[in-house]
């Protein structure tokens, strides 16, 4: 009977539908069990938090593709934002600016992932604003509509689907889970989900962080953007593990529960659950980490203010978008030239650009 028991639990485990849903941040797991159903308030949880991409209400595609495309058996991409929209920012999460921003491409045939995440102070065309700014003011402007047009533009590749949480979907996670364990490089000490100065301290070394701990660990920037970077595909990467672990199964319906009213998305709950065939194996999937490459650098303003971007090198960007469109399968695009307006200076109306209000 034990061996009977135990021969059962080995095979569930086997039958993990698993999917990544986080970003940085905000980057959130869910994971069922094929043989058990999930339980209709963690369906009707992802179903109500339905918003769809404005202009694709009918077609159900981006521009980028010449058909919708099905999960099931294409390769697709979704982009993961994690934004900051506590009280404390004084706005809400329709206008808060993104704190994460990464791009996962699922290549169907050989059940393998690409992730790019993208520097939040990336200097970038702003789809639909007709200038260049940082990547992450692309939500205060547009909301996740023009920061999936602006992501598009700016990697050459269509989004299929979008995940949006906030602070409080990703801590909540953490915290269902159990914790996350991270090699931490070195000690320091970051503000907490509120903005409270200090309040976070960690220690060198290998160790389990709990919700609060692990946003400090993906959010602070004591050294880089890249570094940054890495640090979040740390955390996704200690996120799966732990979603993998069979004590975690019981946790999933609590996880659903824990993100309800802080995830917006336009992936229905069976789309979800169409990703179990990357982990059928039990095993975590290849996962490829790329990085765009780029340096510091300071423009001035109309108003006589150094603002500080982050500048991607061509040939970094160019690698990544052939790496990503190779992933996806896609025939080579090329995006078409506009004439832009650099920060500080007016929209073609003669209005001036909100670079001041948002550094």
């Amino acid at each position: 009977m034990m061996n009977s028991r135990h021969g059962n639990r080995s095979k569930r485990k086997k039958k993990i539908w698993f999917l990544i849903l986080t970003p940085i941040l905000v980057i959130g797991i869910v994971a069922t069990s094929y043989a058990v159903s999930v339980s209709m308030s963690a369906k009707e949880a992802v179903n109500n938090a339905q918003q769809e991409i404005e202009g694709r209400e009918t077609t159900n595609k981006s521009e980028l593709r010449e058909e919708v495309v099905d999960p099931n058996v294409d390769n697709i991409s979704i982009l993961f934002m994690g934004i900051d929209d506590s009280t404390n920012r004084g706005y809400g999460a329709s206008h808060a600016r993104t704190d994460a921003l990464l791009l996962a491409t699922f290549n169907e045939t050989d059940k393998s992932v690409k992730v790019v995440s993208i520097p939040r102070d990336s200097y970038v065309e702003i789809v639909g604003r007709d200038f260049y700014d940082k990547i992450n003011h692309a939500h205060a402007f547009g909301g996740i509509d023009m920061t999936v047009n602006t992501v598009e533009q700016f990697l050459d590749v269509p989004v299929d689907y979008y995940v949006r949480l906030n602070f409080n979907a990703f801590m909540s996670i953490v915290n269902t889970l159990g914790g996350v364990t991270v090699d931490v490089p070195f000690e320091f000490t970051e503000q907490d989900s509120e903005d409270v100065q200090g309040a976070i301290t960690l220690q060198e070394g290998l160790q389990q962080l709990n919700g609060e701990e692990a946003l400090a660990f993906a959010r602070t920037r004591v050294d880089s953007d890249y570094q940054r970077g890495i640090r979040q595909q740390q955390i996704i990467e200690a996120i799966i593990k732990k979603s993998m672990s069979f004590e975690s199964l019981t946790k999933f319906d609590d996880v659903f529960a824990s993100i309800g009213d802080n995830l917006t998305t336009n992936m229905s709950f069976d789309e979800m659950m169409s990703f179990h065939d990357y982990i059928l194996s039990g095993s975590t999937p290849e996962v490829e980490h790329l990085t765009l490459i780029g340096e510091a650098t300071y423009i001035r303003n109309n108003a006589g203010q150094d603002i500080y971007y982050y500048k991607v090198q061509d040939q970094s960007l160019q690698e990544v978008k052939d790496s990503l469109q190779a992933h996806l399968d896609l025939n080579d695009t090329t995006s078409p030239s506009t004439t832009l307006t650099q920060p500080g200076s007016s929209d073609a109306d003669g209005s001036q650009t909100n670079e001041i209000q948002l550094q």
